[in-house]
């Protein structure tokens, strides 16, 4: 039976990990500036990764525990979420306009590898060691590409969302060096808490009400370590400067998959239940749904939003009673 200080373990848990992944990138970025390497490259790599710190935690963590479930229930259902949700509610506050490239490029890559994933975990029910290989060679690809193309695209004088994460860089107050290492240790310890705290209190829970693991991870942890995404994109299309919110969307979500899972199935192989295959059906299903949206006038109207609510509502239903 859960007792209060397991819902609270679960809360701090998610503070660790998303205020130990804020200190972590603030470190490591604040090192990597005095190691003169450049904004662009801090933004697409250090920085981009940071936002995917809270789920590699939590999926790691569940892999080496043996909460097979936990490991990629997280990942889908965060992706899910970040998709239907948090854009889902930008649309309705705001349409949402959306870049050429990210409807061109890095949507349809990301839900192809949301496929790759399908069909290496259904071959065999689990991703192996193998696997996560595979997966983090498709990263490493994804990363070389993402900072060719900004690089390319600042020398030709094309601002884009990663130019500017470049500047506010730039801007950043620099940070002592001792101050950094403390940043990185701090965080990398709070995070590596948090993902322990989280999965453990996750699972007592699921044991108290007998529900599965697997539910868990799709709608509290999943729900939990998507929350700064959720309030950074509210409190932008309150301002109404939601441009980028679905380009960041999919590529967090690119991150998740081939970052996230490639690291935990790579530490320990992670098992597939069918239900992981049904959820990354809908993923995908998802994804092509919202893409065809945002393919008919490069924006997502507040009807549509309204839509990708209301389909993950319904989605919430039968994840329940399944």
């Amino acid at each position: 039976m859960t007792t209060i200080w397991t819902y609270v373990l679960l809360v701090v848990g998610f503070v660790l990990l998303i205020k130990g992944a804020d200190f972590f990138v603030e470190g490591s970025s604040g090192i990597a500036k005095k190691l003169k390497v450049p904004s662009l490259i801090i933004g697409l790599t250090i920085v981009a990764m940071g936002t995917s710190l809270p789920e590699c935690a939590v999926s790691v963590a569940a892999s080496i525990s043996g909460n097979n479930a936990l490991a990629v229930s997280n990942v889908v259902g965060s992706n899910i979420f970040n998709l239907m949700v948090v854009c889902g509610f930008c649309a309705v506050i705001t349409p949402l306009a959306v870049g050429k490239r990210t409807l061109k490029q890095e949507f349809p890559f990301s839900v192809l590898m949301a496929a790759l994933l399908l069909v290496l975990g259904y071959i065999g029910m689990s991703v192996g060691r193998i696997d996560g290989v595979i997966l983090l060679i498709f990263f490493a690809l994804f990363m070389f590409w993402m900072v060719r193309s900004a690089l390319k695209a600042r020398t030709a004088g094309i601002t884009t969302d990663a130019s500017e994460e470049a500047d506010e860089i730039e801007r950043a107050k620099p940070i002592p060096v001792g101050l950094c290492l403390v940043y990185i240790v701090g965080g990398a310890a709070a995070i590596a808490f948090g993902g322990d705290m989280v999965v453990d209190s996750a699972s007592a829970i699921a044991a108290a009400f007998g529900l599965s693991q697997n539910l868990i991870g799709l709608t509290i942890v999943a729900m939990g370590t998507s929350l700064p995404e959720l309030v950074t994109s509210i409190v932008a299309a309150r301002k109404n400067e939601v441009d980028m919110a679905l380009g960041n969307v999919i590529g967090s979500n690119i991150f998740n998959i081939l970052f996230v899972l490639g690291i935990a199935a790579a530490i320990s192989p992670v098992a597939f239940i069918m239900e992981n295959v049904i959820d990354i059906v809908i993923l995908i299903a998802m994804s092509i749904m919202v893409l065809l949206f945002a393919w008919s006038r490069q924006k997502i109207n507040r009807i549509e939003g309204a839509i990708m609510l209301l389909s993950y509502a319904g989605y919430m239903v039968y994840i329940c009673m399944r």
